[in-house]
């Protein structure tokens, strides 16, 4: 037996002791259930690529179940594609107060007229905004990190005890599109061009700007502006390599249960999943 086959035996069962003891104590049961007739489904990231999505596959876009993140009820387009589930992660949209975005997010969500299936972290779903919006089914799942051996990843994946590192929205969000049961998952908005906006000032205050297909209001940039400058360039980059290894486990996973994830997003930086473009999910 070599070292590096001692060590990585070592790593993976730390990991894997350090996961069964999140599962124990941070997770809840989850309220997620799979729907019927889950065929295919458009999740649907916030990147910048996503306007010209909207404009070229409006049709597709209201004709298939889609899946919005975050910030995308406070755009103009939120009310026309009508998704059928939405999903909230970052504790910024549970424990902010007077924060004029997170207030128009409620305000928005609390105005959904149609069938609309909101899943927020199970330890925010007495803060979950929507409340009294009889449109809305709040349901829950587990935002915990979770690796080591295989078998522990997928059974902790499997009941929603877990996923991998959850670094942004989308990785909960591919996960629940699994969870939920459907067979195709489609990606757009994905752009994850984060390194083309990242930079150092002269006072070595790292700058990282993270466009969407909204624009951002004056305090949310500043909101954000603030988050990255408090933060070391490597500790950005490490970030970074967490979630796009973690769509390589999400892969991996979706091989294991027989589910196809596919990449529509042009350009994306994301090197996971096959690209398949968005107007072949008819065919």
């Amino acid at each position: 037996m070599t070292f590096d086959t001692i060590a990585d035996f070592a790593s993976r069962t730390g990991d894997s002791l350090k996961s069964i003891a999140k599962i124990a104590l941070q997770t809840r049961r989850p309220t997620l259930k799979p729907v019927d007739n889950a065929d295919s489904i458009i999740v649907m990231g916030n990147g910048p690529s996503l306007a010209d999505t909207i404009a070229r596959h409006s049709d597709l876009l209201t004709k298939h179940p889609t899946l919005a993140v975050n910030f995308a009820a406070n755009a103009p387009e939120f009310f026309t594609l009508k998704p059928r589930f939405y999903v909230l992660a970052d504790p910024h949209f549970f424990m902010s107060t007077g924060n004029d975005n997170v207030t128009r997010l409620h305000d928005n969500l609390s105005a959904v007229d149609w069938p609309m299936t909101l899943l927020v972290p199970a330890q925010y779903a007495a803060k979950a905004p929507g409340a009294g919006n009889s449109n809305i089914d709040l349901r829950t799942y587990n935002a915990v990190g979770v690796e080591g051996y295989r078998w522990l990843e997928n059974a902790a994946f499997k009941a929603m005890r877990g996923m991998p590192r959850p670094r942004n929205v989308l990785i909960p969000s591919i996960m629940i599109a699994l969870a939920l049961g459907f067979k195709n998952v489609y990606i757009v908005g994905a752009d994850h061009s984060w390194t083309r906006t990242l930079s150092v000032n002269e006072n070595n205050e790292v700058v990282s700007i993270q466009p969407h297909f909204y624009k951002d209001n004056a305090s949310e940039l500043a909101r954000t502006k603030a988050v990255s400058m408090g933060l070391t360039l490597h500790g950005i980059l490490q970030s970074m390599v967490v979630a796009f290894r973690s769509y390589h486990t999400i892969e991996r996973y979706a091989r294991h249960i027989g589910t196809n994830v596919y990449n529509s997003t042009p350009d994306s930086f994301i090197d996971a999943f096959r690209r398949r473009p968005l107007e072949m999910i008819d065919r």
